[in-house]
């Protein structure tokens, strides 16, 4: 099992397990769905309106940023 604190400003870190099962990174947003008594996180998949490599989604793996990098 996977835990984290809630401050006093009811805050928290997602821990790195979760960060990395979900792909999340600085600046994602993540999206809360509570169903029932359980709430579970999901990424948010963000389009940009002016990025015209938009629609080549299929080479947006962490793969692929490795690879291009440096480039």
């Amino acid at each position: 099992m996977i835990a984290s604190k809630l401050t006093s400003k009811a805050q928290t870190t997602i821990p790195q397990p979760v960060r990395v099962a979900l792909g999340v990174r600085d600046g994602d947003e993540i999206e809360y769905r509570i169903e029932g008594h359980r709430v579970t996180l999901h990424k948010v998949k963000t389009v940009v309106a002016d990025d015209p490599f938009r629609t080549f989604a299929e080479w947006d793996s962490e793969a692929d940023r490795r690879a291009y990098a440096k480039l």
